[in-house]
């Protein structure tokens, strides 16, 4: 079988969520030996390094990147406030990579074109002209949902009537481009049911995030101190960036202990988040694996978003208990106070913390669960083999 990746992002380095699951989707597909080839967007946030990627991987994936300035615009932003056209998809479109495609498709047939999220498929045009493949679009979120959410927390009057205009002209889209492409592959349950309820008629699986475990080695960790408690997430992502901020604002202020600590990690982090006694600020950290080992619980704090929530899904299977809301928990089959816990209200948020603070057996019992649970549902192989599946299906 014949596959051409189109990614929105590079899959190396694995710096973001975004990034690892497009990176296991390739692995996967090489290992069960699917005749694969790379397109990928280079951005200068995600910016395209062969340097990144070992010799193999290229020579089987004929990787490529090609530059698309995806940066905000405010003339062209403006614009389109008055036309039918999203944003928020149309400044992935590039000349050049439509080149790059043509070329590439022109010069040999594929089986499958796999759109890595709704980014690439301002591209299916071209697909359709010179392509006889099946196109499949692996939703990595519904959009629209993730601008519809925020909106409807933003408390400045101008900026929620902005974002409820952009989640409006994203839903159109998503709505009109859902049914011309041949089969969805969502990342969780609850986006294939909410593609279910936007009538997709197309063929549609759920091929949930996959890991391939034996890269998540747990490290013991002594248990004479207090439980210590961390978030790692990419701060240039609107949702997290406005989950920490609640938390710090609502929920840290209302916490009992006075030895509570949160460790922070990611890219872009804002120099205001030292400002507490409370938070120790790492930024951005080498290895996402080595700074989770060193802790004991994941707090992610999402009060908007869609899809699947990758580093809650790592941080299972790094044996790590984590507190969470109902949006963070979305598409993780988890059962609160088993192998996770799920807090619907702030002062639930305060009770957990307070209860797990000096309950190590507790912390260790629900993480054992949790990579158990990932073990079971999240295993990269099976669900590659899933999807190569629904490939020869549609």
């Amino acid at each position: 079988m014949k596959v051409l990746q189109l990614c929105n992002k590079p899959p190396f380095p694995a710096v973001d969520g975004g990034c690892i699951a497009i990176k296991n989707i390739s692995l996967g597909l090489l290992a069960l030996n699917v005749d694969l080839t790379i397109i990928t967007i280079s951005t200068s946030k995600h910016p395209f390094n062969p340097d990144n990627y070992t010799e193999d991987f290229k020579k089987r994936t004929k990787i490529r990147g090609v530059y698309v300035d995806t940066r905000i615009n405010i003339i062209d932003a403006f614009s389109a406030l008055v036309t039918s056209d999203s944003y928020n998809i149309s400044r992935f479109f590039s000349p050049d990579f439509d080149r790059e495609l043509r070329e590439v498709l022109l010069d040999d047939s594929y089986d499958v074109v796999h759109l890595e999220s709704l980014f690439m498929t301002p591209y299916l045009d071209t697909i359709r002209n010179y392509s006889k493949a099946k196109v499949v679009l692996r939703s990595h979120n519904l959009e629209h949902l993730i601008w519809e959410r925020l909106a409807n927390l933003e408390k400045k009057s101008a900026k929620r009537v902005y974002l409820k205009h952009l989640s409006k002209k994203l839903k159109k889209y998503e709505e009109k481009v859902l049914n011309e492409v041949d089969g969805i592959a969502a990342i969780s349950f609850d986006d294939s049911k909410r593609y279910s309820d936007l009538s997709c008629n197309v063929p549609l699986i759920t091929i949930p995030f996959g890991i391939d475990l034996e890269q998540y080695n747990i490290q013991e960790k002594s248990i004479e101190n207090e439980v210590s408690f961390f978030h790692i997430g990419s701060m240039n992502w609107s949702p997290n960036i406005e989950g920490v901020n609640w938390f710090i604002d609502t929920i840290l202020p209302n916490i009992k202990s006075p030895s509570f600590k949160l460790h922070l990690a990611g890219r872009d982090m804002p120099a205001y988040f030292s400002q507490s006694d409370q938070i120790i600020n790492h930024g951005e950290v080498e290895s996402a694996n080595t700074f989770i080992n060193q802790y004991d619980v994941m707090i992610v704090p999402l009060l908007s978003g869609s899809g699947m929530r990758i580093k809650i899904i790592e941080a299972m299977a790094l044996g790590k208990a984590v507190i969470t809301t109902k949006v963070g928990a979305e598409g993780i089959d988890a059962t609160h106070s088993e192998n996770i816990f799920i807090a619907e209200s702030n002062e639930a948020f305060i009770s957990i913390i307070e209860r797990l603070m000096n309950d190590h057996n507790l912390v260790k019992t629900v993480g054992e669960n949790a990579r158990e649970l990932i073990s079971s549902k999240h295993d990269n192989s099976l669900i590659i083999s899933e999807l190569k599946s629904f490939y020869k299906q549609i």
